[in-house]
C-alpha cells in the first residue's frame, strides 16, 4: 500500500500554460505572479480564474493599490473569457485601498480573513502584491513590520483549503529578496522584452514545487483571445530516439532526374537545403516536392516566409490547399518568436499527418523573427530543424544567395551544416544568355552525382536536362563564356 498523497492539479484555461507548469496549478498551492508593469499578469490571472470558477469552485478577488475593480473590469470584459454571470456569484471582488490607507497591516490581514471566512472561496487572488508593499515603505511602519505582514499573509494563504495567487511588479527574479518567495509554492515570471523596434512577452516558470516544470524562458502574447503561451521547443533524448532515420526509404522530388541524381531521391526524414539566386526556381521545385506528396498520399505544410499566400500559391499549389492536401501558414507578421513558429507548424503538421514541410525561405525567416531573435538566428533554426526531423518529417528549406559567378556558396548564414541534403541552382552564361544549371552538392551518409546540368521551368514544372559538359563539348571551338566552379 503506497502512502503517497496525490495533488490534483488544475488547468489553468491559458493555452500552453499547463505544459509549462508540468500539467496544470498544484491543488492548494500558494502562488506568485510577478513581472514588469504591463507585462500581463493581471489579465493572465482572469484568464485563470475565469477559467476555473464555477459554482462549486468560487473565487476571490482583492484589489489593494491598482486599478479599481470597476476599472479593471472594464477592460478585461473584452476578452472572451470573461464572464459577467459569474461575477459576485462565483466571483467576488474586494476593494482593500480604504482599509491600507492608514498602513496598518493587521486591519488588512483581518479584512482578508473575514472576507475568505465567509464567501469560502476555492481560489483566492491579491492584486497587487507589490502595492502594499510600496505603500508600506512610504509610510515607514518600520522593517520588522513590513516582514511580519509579509509573513502572516504567506502563512495565512498557505493554510486555507483553497489555490491562492500573489500578483506584483518586480524587476527581476535575481534583483528580488522577500519572504514571500521563499514561502511561495510556485513562482511566475512575466516580461517584455524590448530591442530596437520589436517588443516581446516572456514567460518563465521559476519554482512550481512537487512537479517538473518546464525549464527556460517562453514566448507568450495577448491577442484578442487573452493570453497564450508557446512552450518552447526541447530536443530530448528521448525524442531524438523517438524517429530513427535510416535513409533506406527515398522520396521522390517530382523530377524524376533529380531523384536519379540523389541516387534515388530524398531519405526519408531529411533536412534539405535548395539555395539559389532569385529567380532560378527554387520556388517552383519546393511546389514538385510537395505535388509529388501529394500523389504519394503524404500531406504536406508550406511556411511562407518571404512571400503573402497569395503571391506564393501557383496554380498548381492553390489546387493541392484547396483540395486540403497541403496547408500554408501564412509567417509575415514581424516580431515571430521561434517559439510561435514551432507551434504553428507543430498544430498543423499534427492535425494533418503531414509527412513532407517546406520553409520559403530561410531569409524571409529570419526577417520574420523578432530582432531580439536574430542574433540567435543559428540556434533557432537548428533547433527548429531538429524537432521537425525528430517527429520524423522530411524538411526542405529555400535560401537565396548572390550569385557571384567566381564564388560558390552553399548558404548565406554558414549554417549548411545544419541540412542533411544541399541542392544549388544557379546561373551561367553562355553565348550572351542565362542559363540555368543545377547540382546535388550532398546527401549524407549517400552517393550521389556530381554533374552540374541544365534545367528549364515552363507551366510551373522544372525539367533537368543535359550534363553542362556535354554541352561544352557539343560547343567546341565556339566561342562559349561559363561561370566558373570551383572543385566540390
Amino acid at each position: 500500500m503506497s502512502n503517497k498523497v496525490t495533488i490534483r492539479r488544475l488547468a489553468t484555461g491559458v493555452p500552453g500554460l499547463d505544459d509549462l507548469l508540468g500539467g496544470g496549478l498544484p491543488e492548494f498551492s500558494f502562488n506568485l505572479l510577478a513581472g514588469t508593469p504591463g507585462s500581463g499578469k493581471t489579465t493572465l490571472a482572469h484568464q485563470i480564474m475565469f477559467s476555473l470558477a464555477n459554482p462549486d469552485c468560487r473565487a476571490l478577488f482583492f484589489t489593494v493599490l491598482g486599478e479599481s475593480p470597476l476599472k479593471m473590469l472594464r477592460y478585461q470584459q473584452q476578452f472572451p473569457f470573461f464572464d459577467i454571470s459569474k461575477i459576485n456569484h462565483s466571483i467576488k471582488f474586494v476593494n482593500l485601498a480604504a482599509d491600507l490607507l492608514d498602513g496598518d497591516f493587521e486591519r488588512v490581514l483581518e479584512r482578508i480573513a473575514q472576507e475568505v471566512a465567509a464567501f469560502s472561496p476555492s481560489l483566492v487572488f491579491v492584486d497587487s502584491f507589490r502595492s502594499v508593499v510600496q505603500s508600506a515603505k512610504t509610510k515607514t511602519p518600520g522593517v520588522s513590520g513590513l516582514e511580519h505582514f509579509v509573513q502572516q499573509l504567506g502563512m495565512q494563504m498557505t493554510s486555507w483549503q483553497a489555490t491562492t495567487f500573489l500578483i506584483g511588479e518586480y524587476l527581476t527574479p535575481e534583483a528580488e529578496s522577500s519572504p514571500v518567495f521563499t514561502v511561495a509554492d510556485g513562482i511566475i515570471w512575466m516580461s517584455q522584452l524590448v530591442h530596437r523596434d520589436a517588443m516581446v512577452r516572456k514567460i518563465q516558470v521559476v519554482k512550481m514545487r512537487g512537479q517538473a516544470q518546464s525549464p527556460g524562458v517562453h514566448t507568450f502574447r495577448i491577442n484578442d483571445d487573452g493570453v497564450e503561451v508557446f512552450p518552447r521547443a526541447l530536443i530530448t533524448a528521448s525524442a531524438a530516439g523517438a524517429v530513427q532515420i535510416t535513409g533506406d526509404t527515398r522520396l521522390s522530388m517530382g523530377v524524376p532526374a533529380l531523384d536519379e541524381m540523389m541516387g534515388g531521391g530524398l531519405p526519408a526524414g531529411y533536412s534539405l537545403l535548395l539555395v539559389g539566386p532569385s529567380g532560378s526556381g527554387k520556388t517552383v521545385l519546393a511546389t514538385q516536392f510537395l505535388a509529388e506528396g501529394v500523389r504519394a498520399g503524404e500531406p504536406g505544410v508550406i511556411a511562407a516566409f518571404e512571400k503573402s499566400p497569395n503571391q506564393l500559391l501557383s496554380h498548381k499549389l492553390t489546387k493541392l490547399v484547396q483540395g486540403g492536401h497541403v496547408g500554408v501558414i501564412n509567417t509575415r507578421t514581424l516580431d515571430l518568436s521561434i517559439d510561435e513558429i514551432l507551434h504553428d507548424l507543430i498544430a498543423m503538421i499534427t492535425r494533418m499527418k503531414a509527412k513532407r514541410v517546406v520553409i520559403d525561405s530561410l531569409s524571409g525567416f529570419e526577417l520574420a523573427l523578432a530582432s531580439v531573435f536574430r542574433e540567435d538566428f543559428r540556434e533557432a533554426l537548428y533547433r527548429m530543424v531538429a524537432v521537425l526531423t525528430g517527429m520524423g518529417v522530411t524538411v526542405l528549406m529555400t535560401a537565396e544567395l548572390e550569385d557571384q559567378y567566381t564564388v560558390l556558396r552553399f548558404s548565406s548564414y554558414g549554417n549548411a551544416f545544419l541540412a542533411d541534403a544541399i541542392v544549388m541552382q544557379r546561373y551561367v552564361e553562355i553565348d550572351g544568355q542565362f542559363k540555368r544549371v543545377i547540382s546535388v552538392v550532398k546527401i549524407r551518409s549517400s552517393a550521389h552525382s556530381k554533374d552540374i546540368r541544365f534545367f528549364e521551368i515552363a507551366a510551373d514544372k522544372l525539367t533537368i536536362g543535359e550534363p553542362l559538359t556535354h554541352y561544352q563539348g557539343m560547343l567546341s571551338g565556339h566561342p562559349t563564356t561559363t561561370s566558373q566552379f570551383p572543385d566540390e
